[in-house]
């Protein structure tokens, strides 16, 4: 099974990932997961991808500046939680390694064997 750093690395290149503490809402689009990168980051540099989770940990939104324009993916566990940092901890953001990435998000509840999603 390919990480998600793997897949969007298949399509774009993600040099660095940073996670960000603080919620954010599912509901965001792009202008507003743009405006929490710059509030969070100073500002959304190319080939980075920035996490951010809502407040249970169980969705995860992906933000990558690709050098030319904005990808903006969405993960939802089905089950269990992502392990994040608790809201208002210090610093309010964190380097993460490529492996690190695959180990926040692996292993995915998979609700079929293969893979494909039958119920939402």
């Amino acid at each position: 099974m390919c990480s998600l750093a793997a897949r969007v690395a298949a399509v774009i290149r993600v040099d660095e990932v940073w996670l960000a503490v603080d919620p954010l809402d599912m509901r965001a689009g792009f202008d507003t997961a743009l405006a929490r990168v710059v509030k969070v980051f100073g500002a959304a540099h190319p080939h980075l991808a920035y996490l951010f989770a809502n407040r249970r940990a169980t969705r995860m939104k992906v933000l990558v500046h690709d050098g030319i324009g904005i990808w903006l993916a969405a993960r939802r566990l089905n089950q269990g939680q992502f392990v994040w940092p608790h809201a208002g901890s210090e610093p309010k953001q964190h380097a993460l390694t490529h492996e690190q990435l695959a180990g926040l998000v692996l292993p995915w509840q998979r609700i079929g064997q293969d893979g494909v999603i039958r119920i939402v």
